[in-house]
This record gives C-alpha cells, structure tokens and sequence, in this order.
C-alpha cells in the first residue's frame, strides 16, 4: 500500500495544491488584497459569511444534541429507522435541499406567511438541514460509549436533571460536540448553492462573493484575492478539527456501550413531540420537491416531467435531459473510482505509521474537505485552461474526485484505525509478505469504510454544481446543472421533476450506507 503514496501525492500535488498555489500566486497581489480588505462591500460578505456560518452551528446544535441524546440513551421501536431518516439530508445534493425550501417557503408554498425566503434566516434554516445528521451522529457515538459510571457516581452523590448533564455528562462529551460544531461551521462557512439560491446576492457570503467576481464580473485578481482569504481561514478550520478529531477518536476506542433505557412518562410525550418536529423539518422540503413535481394547474399530472425531457422547454441546456443524467451518473461512477484509489494509500500511511508531522500532513491531505468548490474551478481554470485537458469531461471528474476523496479517506480512516495492530503483525508473523496481509487481513475489515466511502464520492459528484458550472461545456451539463438552470429561470415544476429523479439515485446511494452501517464522520 505504501508503495501507491507517491501516486496519491501525485494526484494531489497535481490536482489540488497545483491550483491552488496559482491561486495564491495571483492573490498575493497587495493592491487587491488591499482593496478587496478595505472595500465596504467584500468586508460586509466576510463578516455577513462569519455571522450565518456561526448562526447555523448554533442552530444545529441547539436541534441536535436532544436528538443525539435520545438515540443513545433510550431504545424505544422504530429507533433504528430514524436513525437511518435523519441521515438523508446529507447524502442530498444542496441545490435540491434550496428548491425543496423554495417550494416551502415562497408566497404560494404552506409556510409563505412566514416570509424568511431570500433572507440569512432561510440559509440558517437549510444549513441546520443539511448538518443536522452530523451532529446527531457524531455526538450520539460519544454518548454511547461514555462510561456510566461517572454518572452513577454523581448521582449518588444528589446529582440529578440538568445538573448531572451539565456537571458530569457534557465535558464527558465535549470533544464529540467540539468536533461536529466545527465540522458544521466549516461546511456552513464554504456552502454555495444554498447561499446562491436562497440568500441571493444581497446576502452573499465569501463563497457567492468569489464566484460572481470570477464568472459575472470576470475580475480574477478580486476573485484571487478573495480565494486566498478563504484558504487561509480553511486551513486554520480544518487543523482545529483534527486536533479535536484526535480526542473524539479517542472517546470512541473506549467501546463502552451504555445500557438504554425506556422511553416513559413526560420524556416519552417529549421525544414524540420532538421527532415530530424533526419528521417535518427532514422531511418537508423532500416531500414538497415530490409534490411539486406532480402537480400541474391544481391536479395531480406527470406534465413537468414531460417538459423537463422536451426539448422544446430545455434549450438553455446544450443537451438532453436524458443526457444530463447520463453525465451525472457516468461522472459519478469515475469519481468514485478515482476517490478510492487516491484515498486509501493517504489513509493507510496516516492511520498505520508514526512520524514526525503527522497531523500538519492529515491536515494538508484534508485541506480539500475545507476548500470551496468555487475556489477550486478559479484554480482549475488558472492551470488548465490552456491545455486539452481544459475542453474535456474529465476536467470534470478529476475536479469532482479532488472534492469528494476527502469524505473517502475520513471513511476509511475511521475502519483502519478500529483494527487491532496485533492482527496484522500476527499475519506477517505466519510468514505473508505485508500486500497479502493487506489483502487476507485488513481489507475485509475496512469493507464498510470502502463502500461508505464511494458512495459519499458518488453522491457528492452527483450533487456538485459549482466546479461543474464553471469547467463544463453545454455537452457535459449534469443532472444539477439542469435542476439550477430551471431554478435560476423560475421554471421550478421541471426542475422538481428532475430533482426527483436525482433524490432517487442519491436515495439508493443512502440506503446502502446504511445497509452496511459504515461512518463517515
């Protein structure tokens, strides 16, 4: 395996650090620098981007850490299937999540009357959506195997109610909840579709603010500029939370698995009340997208499906619609492929040898977890505009494999570093070389990592927008594309149409996750 880390280097040297040190290179111009830093309107979107990214990591947690609670503490029936639903969002492309709350809130949706649509209250909304799995999840494993035994002994000691979780529970959980906060800011602070569509350009944020300077105003200094005030700050983010990373890891070695109790009393008619909000909140913008594309002039009709595959009503496409899912799906399938391959090499060397750096390299091997989508296609375009590369779909693929491999080496970092060292040092001891002991001893064991890992590479190619717009020709429009271009021309019954068909395959993808039960956070 190590001998496939040059090749993972390569790719990421290549495909990643590449761009990026163009982008920086062409930053690092003092007058556009000074002036993007002293511009009221670039410094009102960096505070604006600070401001909504810290507003959704407080929401979520505030909506994710009773559901965290109640999946580890109590059994109760139909556990295991709400578990499974709130893991949706995230497997959901963005730009779908943005037409579900469109569909929702806007004047003729059920919750017009609220009028929070284009507003940082819709994108504070849709980014507790689409985060609300990863605090559940991570801060539910933590909880599951602290040890009760630190509670017990507050208990006997008159602890009770909120004093015993504030007191003994909460910094037993602390790095669990530090992690999935930080975890939330970071993809909250680099979220374009949903700022895009819902906030508008009147509340920009960095990621909206870089792309319409590349692609509307085409300023690629301001754009550069932009994009290495993001990378910095990106850095920073992601180093944090590997080190957090390390004592979250650490809290899930300790496999002490708490005995749940029945749900009973007030805290039963609670939970019910509380899942019924969270069924609503996960599930209405869903099912308003499936809803609305089979209504047509109040009945019930398959007529936005028909348009959104007539070419009659898709011009802006450059393409079919059928071919829009060809290219999503043939994209996708590359993607992941290429994800695993750079991946594991990262993930194996990282998980399995000790060295001096180690967690600056983790970090710079997972600085594309952090990296925008957009600042990546400026740096794509910097460096490979002027090669064939530049007109070809696998532009593409190698752009969405760079943005999807970090979700895969997270997959697989969580398996290797389950296994017992002692398995392995057993296997070379009966004398296998070290690629058989691989291959008969740890690979079978990191198999729901691998799998986990592919289908997230999948369902993010499926669902990327940014990259894809600004590197592909018509020909090469994908089945997000196609949902965004019938949104941006307010044609939003095609657009559910194609949306629904684009929940179905990320559906799949999500119902298999689960199937195999891997984690990715």
């Amino acid at each position: 395996m190590k001998r496939l880390l040059p090749l993972s280097l390569l790719f990421l040297g290549v495909f990643f650090y590449l761009p990026i040190f163009l982008i920086v290179k062409e930053g690092i111009d003092v007058k556009a620098l000074v002036d993007v830093l002293t511009d009221s309107y670039h410094l009102r979107v960096i505070s604006f981007t600070f401001v909504q990214a810290i507003g959704s990591t407080v929401v979520t947690l505030v909506i994710g850490l009773p559901g965290a609670y109640i999946f580890a503490k109590y059994d109760f029936p139909g556990r295991d299937f709400l578990k499974a639903l709130i893991t949706i969002p995230f497997v959901m492309p963005s730009v779908m999540v943005a037409l579900g709350f469109l569909i929702l809130f806007g004047k003729s949706g059920p919750f017009g009357w609220l009028n929070i649509l284009y507003s940082w209250k819709a994108i504070i909304l849709a980014h507790a959506f689409y985060n609300y799995p990863v605090v559940v999840r991570m801060v539910s494993a933590v909880l599951e195997r602290t040890n009760p035994h630190y509670e017990e002994a507050a208990m006997t000691l008159g602890a009770r109610g909120f004093l015993l979780f504030r007191k003994v529970t909460f910094p037993l959980i602390l790095p669990g909840v530090i992690s999935s906060a930080l975890l939330t800011f970071t993809f909250s602070f680099m979220s374009f579709s949903i700022p895009l569509i819902l906030g508008g350009y009147k509340y920009s944020t960095l990621e909206v603010d870089i792309f319409a300077s590349i692609m509307v105003l085409l300023d690629f200094k301001t754009g550069s500029a932009l994009a290495l005030l993001q990378l910095i700050l990106s850095l920073v983010f992601i180093y944090a939370y590997l080190k957090i990373l390390t004592f979250y890891a650490k809290m899930e070695e300790q496999r002490i698995m708490i005995e749940k109790k029945k749900l009973k009393g007030l805290t039963l008619y609670l939970t019910l009340l509380y899942f019924a909000f969270i069924g609503v909140f996960i599930i209405g913008p869903l099912m308003a997208v499936v809803v609305d594309s089979l209504t047509y002039d109040g009945r019930i009709s398959l007529e936005w499906y028909m348009r959104a595959f007539s070419e009659e009503y898709n011009p802006m496409f450059g393409t079919t619609s059928i071919r829009t899912i060809l290219n999503s799906l043939i994209f996708g399938v590359f993607t992941m492929v290429i994800s695993l391959l750079v991946a594991l090499p990262l993930a194996y060397t990282i998980t399995k040898y000790r060295f001096k750096g180690k967690i600056l390299i983790d970090a710079l091997a997972t600085l594309p977890l952090a990296s925008s989508s957009v600042v990546l296609g400026l740096g794509y375009l910097l460096a490979f505009r002027k090669t064939p590369l530049y007109d070809s779909w696998v532009i593409i693929v190698l752009a969405h494999s760079t943005i999807a491999y970090p979700f895969v080496l997270r997959a697989l970092s969580s398996s290797l570093v389950k296994i017992k060292k002692s398995l392995f040092e057993a296997a070379l001891t009966l004398g296998a070389k070290e690629g058989i002991a691989f291959k008969e001893v740890e690979l079978p064991l990191i198999q729901k990592g691998l799998i986990t890992g592919a289908l997230f590479a999948f369902a993010i190619s499926l669902g990327e927008l940014a990259t894809t717009y600004m590197l592909a020709r018509p020909e090469y429009t994908t089945l997000t594309m196609a949902i965004y271009k019938f949104i941006s021309a307010r044609q939003f019954g095609p657009a559910s149409a194609l949306a629904v068909i684009l929940m179905f395959v990320s559906g799949i993808s999500f119902l298999i996750i689960e199937k195999v039960g891997g984690e990715i956070w």
